[in-house]
């Protein structure tokens, strides 16, 4: 399959599995959003699941890449928060199909271990810095998932309300979340 008509079928599936969910998506839907036959997305994958798993690990990959992309190794874990904060602002911004789809598909019954595997590791890198920073006395000494969730699940949420036309974005709003987020973590 060229390389183009693979990238429109995983566009086509991500905005479907977002909006609608894996049970709620089907593989004619998403052919016709791709403007290929159904047969085509069987012949590079073997189900919609397989096709699922292969978006997921992608997505999550990129997610993964951008936050990584320049983290400050030898700065001060306020610096790192900073960094993860608005480098998650620069994956949304781009693709709010791929963070949507990432959330709501992270924790479903149809994902692979190859899937499990990436996820995991993505989320490894952000329980690290956590500890760091438990281990420093900076943010608080509740379990590092919970305090992942506070920052990710207060992150999500405003993305969805910006896209549905609830909030408006400005560049000041955005630092005000990332002090928000931060200061719903840290120890007073």
């Amino acid at each position: 399959m060229s390389t183009n008509k693979q990238e429109e079928i995983y566009k086509a599936a991500l905005k479907l599995f977002a909006e609608r969910d894996y049970d709620g998506t089907t593989v004619p839907m998403i052919a016709e959003a791709a403007k290929v036959g159904a047969g085509t997305i069987y012949r590079y994958f073997e189900s919609k699941e397989s096709l699922v798993n292969s978006l997921f690990q992608k997505v999550v990959m990129e997610f993964s890449e951008t936050i990584k992309t320049d983290f400050p190794n030898s700065n001060e874990i306020r610096e790192q928060f900073r960094h993860v904060f608005y480098q998650m602002v620069r994956f949304a911004k781009s693709n709010i199909y791929a963070l949507l789809f990432i959330d709501s598909h992270a924790e479903s019954y149809y994902l692979n271990e190859k899937s499990r595997s990436v996820f995991d590791g993505f989320m490894n890198f952000l329980v690290a810095i956590i500890e760091k920073g438990k281990e420093r006395g900076v943010f608080s000494s509740l379990p590092s998932n919970a305090l992942i969730c506070i920052v990710y699940g207060a992150f999500v949420s405003f993305f969805k309300e910006i896209q549905h036309g609830k909030i408006i974005e400005t560049p000041e709003l955005i630092q005000g979340i990332e002090r928000s987020c931060w200061n719903a973590i840290r120890i007073d």
